[in-house]
């Protein structure tokens, strides 16, 4: 995916242009994967642009670089305020995808990361529709199974994770699916390679829990509460791959994809074969409040002019 990235980035403190954000080869992050990531979606409704759950983003970028002992070097105002004047420098009036990150920056070959570790900050932003079609995808299940918490934390959002999702993603695009579904250490379903999973079945709605490897999603905590306003019956527990195949309705949820219905997983047609009920039903609510067309969770958007 060419990314048509902002003109200007925020490296360490500063606004600077995209050439002059610059890091040396021995950068400790480039060999080992010790980089902390969040994805951001700023959403352009004709008047303002709204950044979705900046608040709890934020604090999710500090809390995974805690797991291994890497420190952000600013507040989380400061990491909020320079996203907003990112956008602002940028003149973004569109609907775009912001990444923050920080990573250890020259410390040899040492493997003993601490507090004290050289760490730099930066982010950049870029315009952003839809990652997936958003009347449907198929997954396959992969034979790479999620990682867990007997190895590395799943709920750090940590650069080196995602090469187990890589591998799952290589896969399932060899065998001609749009997406990929991951099984947890024990065999149930764990997660997509980027994206939390929720089932549908007789109208209620279950999502794997946090043990199955599933990371704390931001918008899987937001398709949480918006089904239960909709007086929808959520349930967090093991989702086997029988049960997955038998669904009435199987959707992703992930800051990069929104709200992605699946409809076929190996070659089985999911419910219908189209995007279900429950699943256009809290699209739409989730619609309505980024684009401010609902003030039901008005805590969730921030303003950005």
């Amino acid at each position: 995916m060419k990314l048509n990235v902002s003109k200007f980035v925020w490296f360490d403190g500063k606004l600077v242009t995209l050439e002059r954000a610059k890091v040396p080869i021995t950068t400790h992050a480039i060999h080992y994967g010790t980089s902390i990531f969040e994805g951001i979606r700023g959403y352009w409704n004709g008047k303002n642009l709204n950044i979705f759950r900046l608040d709890d983003h934020v604090k999710r970028f500090r809390r995974s670089g805690q797991f291994y002992s890497i420190s952000l070097n600013y507040t989380d105002e400061q990491i909020s305020n320079a996203m907003k004047s990112l956008c602002k420098k940028n003149k973004m009036r569109q609907s775009c995808y912001i990444r923050p990150f920080y990573f250890v920056g020259q410390y040899g070959i040492n493997l003993h990361v601490t507090e004290d570790a050289p760490v730099h900050a930066a982010m950049f932003m870029f315009p952003f529709g839809d990652l997936f079609n958003k009347n449907g995808i198929s997954a396959g299940i992969s034979s790479w199974r999620k990682f867990s918490d007997q190895s590395t934390p799943p709920l750090a959002k940590m650069g080196g994770n995602y090469l187990n999702s890589i591998l799952a993603t290589q896969e399932c695009k060899r065998n001609g699916y749009d997406e990929a579904i991951m099984l947890d250490l024990h065999g149930n379903i764990s997660e997509a390679p980027g994206e939390n999973i929720f089932m549908v079945k007789n109208n209620v709605l279950t999502t794997p829990p946090l043990s199955s490897s599933a990371l704390d999603g931001i918008t899987r905590d937001s398709v949480v509460r918006l089904a239960e306003d909709l007086n929808y019956t959520v349930k967090e527990e093991e989702i086997t791959r029988g049960q997955i195949y038998t669904a009435d309705e199987v959707f992703l949820t992930g800051t990069a994809a929104e709200i992605i219905p699946i409809t076929q997983v190996d070659k089985k047609r999911i419910g219908t074969g189209k995007a279900g009920k429950i699943t256009k039903e809290i699209t739409s609510s989730y619609l309505d409040i980024v684009m401010d067309r609902n003030h039901n969770h008005a805590d969730w958007i921030t303003p950005v002019y």
